[in-house]
């Protein structure tokens, strides 16, 4: 009986002897367990691949939001699998489910102004979707050094997407765009021109500087202003497109068109001009995002998350300011469109506080569209307060990603809250429909 208890332990140890030899963190080399790792940083509170991992690559599923690791199937049918690694690589390269928060850049635009969406709207908007995911792809590409460290598990380092292809897909995107910008008029392709730029300098070397921030939100109100340009350009009697209609032409003319359009016509920045308030009220919410987001790799800020969330409640005063200052006279420059009056700031002043005849906010409290604007706001508040006072109360890296995430999706309420303060609540509404949208997506793909 002595010998029988000294053989079972003895047997075991040669049994695990012949394993394969695991890693410090707990995971095997090739086995089941090795397929997954922890994907803390990725937000989808799910796992991810260990793309770090020498040897083949994993097996089965990646976790309940992974992907068919088809490749490494030795019954999987040819090709199918691997395009479906392949598609799913893009998709977390290009945050297909931050895009659902770009189409209300161009609408809250045209609000400002006073315009019902139209042709140059759908340009502006076409145009936005391609600048952003270039510069999505752009960021991937000029970070794959430091992904490999802190985000192993992101497409580039992980090997699933090639830094070429990265950078290749950055500018066909961005030709794409400027091309989709010049279908509605050459004032248009100059703000696209700007926003383009400063897409590039960010990622290429701003992000890394004191002035990355500023650069971002100058990105997102560069892209407001497009789509109001883009709708009053549209709108303008006469208004033309260079190189023609055809996409084919415009993308022949961007060169000679850019240079062009360097200086747009006066009456174009006249009529895009009483966008800029709510440009800058946006601006200030991607700065804040952007200031968060430098943290979210290491965590450890407490400041910076409290500071974002006392800019966030001044913004959300300041959309629902000046119902009392609302004036009930009509612009004789202006040209009243239903629902609202362009030549109005969030407070129903001019720019320079001189009290331009608009609407606002109609002051009886009653009112459905003020109902509409404080119930837009709160949405704004309720989306993107908590997840900032979380990562304040503990700076960790999951919880300040997940504060991101909310500033990310916080900006659809925002742009809803800032077209029905323009008086086009139809607008809002339409806004607020891509909510459903982009949180099915982002169960799906991280937005970070």
């Amino acid at each position: 009986m002595r010998r029988r208890g000294r053989a079972v332990p003895a047997a075991l140890v040669a049994a695990l002897s012949l394993l394969p030899a695991g890693r410090r963190n707990g995971f095997a080399h090739g086995g089941p367990a090795a397929a997954v790792t922890d994907d803390r940083l990725s937000g989808a509170g799910g796992t991810a691949p260990a793309p770090d991992r020498p040897g083949p690559r994993p097996t089965g599923r990646t976790g309940e939001r992974g992907a068919d690791a088809g490749e490494s199937r030795p019954h999987a049918a040819p090709g199918r699998g691997t395009a479906r690694e392949r598609l799913r690589a893009w998709a977390e390269l290009l945050r297909v489910s931050a895009l659902f928060s770009v189409p209300g850049d161009a609408l809250a635009g045209a609000a400002a102004v006073g315009r019902r969406p139209g042709r140059g709207s759908a340009s502006a908007i076409g145009a936005s979707l391609c600048l952003y995911e270039a510069g999505m792809a752009l960021n991937d590409w000029a970070d794959r050094d430091e992904d490999a460290v802190d985000r192993p598990h992101r497409p580039i380092p992980s090997g699933r997407i090639s830094p070429a292809a990265a950078l290749g897909a950055a500018g066909v995107l961005t030709a794409a765009g400027l091309a989709l910008a010049a279908r509605a008029g050459r004032p248009a392709l100059a703000v696209a021109t700007g926003l383009a730029a400063t897409v590039w300098a960010y990622d290429l070397h701003l992000k890394h500087t004191k002035a990355g921030p500023a650069a971002m939100a100058a990105a997102r109100s560069l892209d407001l202003l497009l789509g109001a340009t883009a709708t009053a350009e549209g709108a303008a009697p006469g208004a033309g497109t260079p190189g023609g209609g055809r996409l084919s032409d415009n993308v022949a003319g961007v060169t000679a068109a850019a240079t062009a359009a360097a200086v747009p016509t006066p009456g174009t920045l006249t009529a895009s001009l009483p966008a800029l308030p709510a440009a800058l009220v946006l601006g200030a919410h991607t700065y804040g995002v952007t200031a968060v987001s430098r943290h979210e790799a290491q965590g450890g800020s407490t400041g910076v998350p409290l500071a974002v969330l006392a800019t966030t409640t001044a913004l959300a005063a300041a959309v629902l300011g000046g119902g009392e200052r609302s004036r009930r006279a009509t612009d004789r420059k202006a040209v009243p469109q239903p629902g609202g009056t362009p030549g109005q700031d969030l407070f129903g002043q001019d720019l320079f506080g001189r009290g331009i005849p608009g609407r606002g906010i109609p002051g009886r409290a009653t009112d459905p569209l003020r109902l509409l604007v404080i119930g837009l706001t709160g949405v704004y508040l309720r989306t993107a307060g908590p997840p900032l006072l979380h990562a304040a109360l503990n700076p960790s890296p999951p919880l300040t990603q997940r504060a991101v995430g909310g500033g990310i999706r916080a900006m659809i309420p925002l742009q809803a809250a800032l077209a029905a303060r323009a008086g086009s609540p139809v607008t809002g509404l339409a806004v607020m429909g891509l909510v459903p949208l982009a949180r099915s997506l982002a169960r799906k793909v991280s937005l970070t």
